[in-house]
């Protein structure tokens, strides 16, 4: 009997070994041939074999294409294992209306038939805003019959998913004249958000048919299409850093809310929810310490979690 026990032991050992081998071996391929194809709205790097995965990448404001290559080092990673990669120059949006969203879907599916690109195993995600236009895109997307690219993966980098949030953590900081970016940003934000819906108090409604969420009345309506979507939320709440540098409580951080969020989701049953918090992993390109960066994504884990249905 004991020996018995040691040989499952031993087999279900190697058999764990070589899944982690695969899996390792996964990220290590040699890179094989792409084209690197310039549009007005988006780059594209495409192999010239068939393509194992679509990565659709937006940027926050006011990254276009060269600039996401620049802050979000997966570009080789992504070679090595046939990914083809559109870096969309979408940007500057903090929702998205009807028409917004057929004009970018329409787009997308131009671009991913036009290029034979495979339809089956397409990922959407995106930093700052970018991370708001994945989701509302992706759950457009999903509810509409007429396209044929279901995303089977969305991801956010620490989004503003809540506007009537945004908007009342801005004005805080203008309460508080602390920081001259962030005064700078959320005058912009205030004047933008007052100009589209007025102000929260009076018109709750409008903030919440345009936000990811809101987590004052728990709406989550725009992302229910997403239930069989695998979804991941990274962020990282390093409230001291945000303490320091803008003098923002943590009820004012992008963090909180994708926290919230991620619980809703879980609680409302959807199928594949991760809330992913980093520590000490925000960097810019310049080397410049800020939490809320590209860098905070594990790169290999992204394209494994790509690759692994």
């Amino acid at each position: 009997m004991k020996q018995t026990i040691i040989v499952l032991f031993l087999v279900l050992a190697i058999t764990a070994c070589k899944d982690n081998t695969n899996q390792l071996q996964s990220t290590t391929q040699t890179p094989v041939d792409y084209q690197h194809i310039i549009t007005t709205h988006y780059q594209l790097y495409k192999p010239t074999q068939k393509a194992k995965a679509v990565l659709i990448l937006f940027g926050g404001f006011p990254e276009q294409a060269e600039a996401i290559k620049k802050e979000f080092k997966i570009l080789e990673l992504a070679k090595k294992n046939n990914i083809a990669v559109l870096l969309s120059n979408y940007n500057q949006k903090l929702w998205l209306d009807t028409q917004d969203k057929q004009q970018l879907a329409t787009l997308l599916q131009n671009a991913i038939t036009d290029n034979q690109l495979p339809t089956d195993a397409i990922y959407i995600g995106g930093f700052s805003s970018g991370g708001v236009v994945s989701l509302l895109l992706s759950d457009f997307i999903t509810a509409s019959k007429q396209y044929n690219i279901n995303p089977k993966g969305v991801f956010i980098v620490d989004s503003p998913i809540d506007l009537e949030a945004l908007y009342k953590a801005s004005q805080k900081n203008l309460a508080r004249q602390f920081s001259e970016v962030s005064v700078e940003e959320s005058t912009w934000i205030q004047n933008t958000l007052t100009e589209a819906f007025g102000p929260p108090e009076t018109n709750l409604e409008h903030y919440q048919n345009n936000s990811v969420y809101t987590y004052s009345s728990n709406y989550t309506k725009n992302l229910q299409h997403l239930k069989d979507t695998k979804i991941r939320l990274y962020t990282e709440p390093d409230t001291l850093w945000w303490k320091t540098n803008r003098k923002a409580d943590y009820d004012q951080m992008n963090a909180y809310y994708i926290k919230k969020l991620a619980e809703q989701l879980q609680a409302q049953q959807f199928k594949n929810v991760q809330y992913i918090p980093t520590k000490n992993k925000g960097y810019r390109s310049n080397g410049d310490r800020h939490p809320h960066s590209w860098s905070i994504i594990d790169v290999e884990d992204l394209v494994t979690w790509i690759l692994n249905d």
